[in-house]
């Protein structure tokens, strides 16, 4: 018979692992698959059963399933390493302004009013600005863990300290869920293994008679500390 397993999906720059090593830790037995999505693709993939939990970035079409907002990720620029933004440590909105800036048709980050000029091409994903970047045609916003998995050594990236952060959520189907995925919402919580939900039967309820004992029980146990005799008094001499 086939092991009971959980598929989890990820969009690229996303990071299970912390959830991925509580969870082999927790249930030992029962594999977490871990499956790369595209940014596009995820909440799709969450529909059509390809992944039964998935890391995904907002925004992008939700409908028909429940999101747990995880973390918020600092928004970066990426240059070329000689661009002027390298010589700072950070940067802010108006230093952008006027700079060529790529929107790659994947965009995640929700930025009304941006500043930048936009570059009339649209590269299809955020892969592909990176290489636009790289050949100095324009400065490209992403969340930091992006600019991080598509590093190179001819480019760099620096916070802009007023930019929108970048959400990331856990989404997984409305309406009932599996024990698995339940555990699972359970762990990126933070929930403890001895905390499981459902895991302490609650107290039974104590009949009348059995209250009425104990509450004679209760008296007859202060009535002996009440009579407990104190210290013997010396006579006199």
């Amino acid at each position: 018979m086939t092991p009971q397993s959980l598929t989890l999906g990820y969009v690229p720059g996303g990071t299970p692992a912390k959830w991925a090593r509580i969870w082999a830790q927790r249930h030992p037995g029962v594999p977490l698959r871990l499956h790369a999505v595209g940014a596009a693709d995820a909440a799709d993939a969450v529909r059509d059963g390809s992944v039964d939990v998935a890391l995904l970035r907002p925004p992008t079409d939700t409908s028909g399933l429940a999101v747990i907002p995880l973390y918020e990720e600092t928004t970066v620029a990426v240059v070329p390493t000689d661009h002027l933004f390298s010589a700072i440590d950070e940067i802010t909105s108006a230093d952008l302004v006027g700079e060529p800036t790529l929107i790659p048709l994947d965009n995640v980050v929700v930025w009304a009013d941006a500043p930048g000029a936009p570059v009339d091409h649209r590269p299809e994903t955020t892969q592909d600005a990176i290489e636009l970047v790289a050949a100095g045609m324009g400065t490209l916003v992403v969340p930091q863990s992006l600019a991080r998995l598509y590093h190179r050594k001819d480019l760099t990236y620096r916070p802009i300290t007023d930019a929108p952060t970048c959400p990331v959520v856990l989404a997984f189907p409305q309406g009932p869920q599996s024990e698995l995925v339940e555990e699972f919402i359970g762990i990126v919580r933070g929930r403890k293994s001895t905390s499981s939900r459902g895991q302490a039967e609650p107290a039974p309820k104590r009949t009348a008679r059995e209250k009425t004992l104990a509450k004679q029980a209760a008296r007859a146990a202060a009535g002996k500390v009440a009579r407990k005799p104190g210290p013997a008094k010396r006579g006199r001499r």
